[in-house]
């Protein structure tokens, strides 16, 4: 018959708590890493929308702007009343500024747009999201 000696009674218990303890952190940090992944994603994705949106007030302020100068009444960047979002849940802000001056004996005047798409609440929010592109333009 073998003896146990009293100091070893109980070792395979907690090794198999500390087993247990190892998996559950590992399982909890790869739960954590896989909903990052997904925040990350979804920010891409919705950072390409934001950028299209963008775009899209740019374009239209390109060609609106020009074509009825009362829209871009001076020299200091003012707000346009843009188009309505293309993209579903972004909100455009379109300003222009307007400088003329004489060259050659004709008037020549520069435009200068900014477009901006947001979305997503407040700045610094989780779901937040903006993208601003910008543009000149000669007539």
């Amino acid at each position: 018959m073998k003896r146990i000696h009293p100091s070893q009674q109980g070792f395979a218990a907690i090794a198999a708590i500390f087993l247990v303890v190892v998996l559950a952190a590992l399982g909890g940090f790869m739960l954590t890493f896989s909903n990052t992944q997904q925040l990350t994603s979804a920010q891409d994705v919705q950072g390409s929308r934001a950028y299209w949106a963008a775009r899209a007030g740019l374009e239209w302020a390109l060609v609106a702007v020009p074509a009825g100068p009362a829209l871009c009444p001076n020299a200091v960047a003012t707000p346009v009343a843009g188009p309505p979002s293309p993209i579903e849940g972004f909100a455009i802000q379109i300003r222009c500024s307007r400088n003329a001056y004489a060259e050659g004996g004709a008037i020549r005047t520069i435009y200068t747009f900014e477009s901006i798409a947001s979305a997503g609440g407040a700045v610094a929010g989780v779901g937040y999201v903006e993208r601003s592109l910008s543009a000149s333009m000669e007539q």
